[in-house]
C-alpha cells in the first residue's frame, strides 16, 4: 500500500526556488509560525508541495541558521559526536547550534571521512 501523497502534484512548480517564492514562504512563517506543512502553500500562495515548503524553510530559510564553512572547532566536535552517535546526523546537528542535520551529513561523506582516512583512521570505527 505505502504512504498517501503528501500533495496533488498537478500543476506544482519544480526544481529551484525562485527568490518571490522564497519571499512569499519567509514572509508567510514570519506571520503565522512554523507547522501546517500540507496546508501552508495553498495559504502563503506558494505552488509547491508542503513538504518541499517544510525543507527549503529548515534548510536554508531559517533565520538562524549558521551560515559558511564550518569551523575547525565544529570539525572536531563533530568527530566527536560520530564516534559516540554514528550516522545520527539530526541528532550530532542538534548540538551544533545553526546547522542542519543534512548539511552536517552532506559535510560528513565529502570532507570528515576523508580527512579520517589521510589520518589513517577508519571513518566507520574511529580506530586506526
Amino acid at each position: 500500500m505505502g504512504r498517501a501523497p503528501c500533495c496533488e502534484k498537478v500543476g506544482l512548480n519544480r526544481g529551484p526556488w525562485t527568490r518571490e517564492e522564497d519571499a512569499l514562504l519567509i514572509k508567510y512563517i514570519t506571520a503565522h509560525g512554523e507547522g501546517s506543512w500540507r496546508t501552508l502553500p495553498k495559504q502563503a500562495g506558494l505552488r509547491r508541495c508542503g513538504k518541499s515548503c517544510r525543507l527549503r524553510w529548515i534548510n536554508y530559510l531559517r533565520p538562524d541558521l549558521k551560515r559558511g564553512n564550518i569551523t575547525e572547532e565544529e570539525d572536531e566536535l563533530i568527530i566527536k559526536l560520530h564516534s559516540l552517535l554514528g550516522n545520527r546526523w539530526s541528532l550530532i546537528a542538534g548540538r551544533l547550534a545553526g546547522r542542519t542535520d543534512n548539511e552536517i551529513k552532506n559535510y560528513w561523506n565529502t570532507h570528515l571521512k576523508k580527512k579520517l582516512r589521510s589520518m589513517g583512521i577508519d571513518p566507520h570505527t574511529h580506530r586506526p
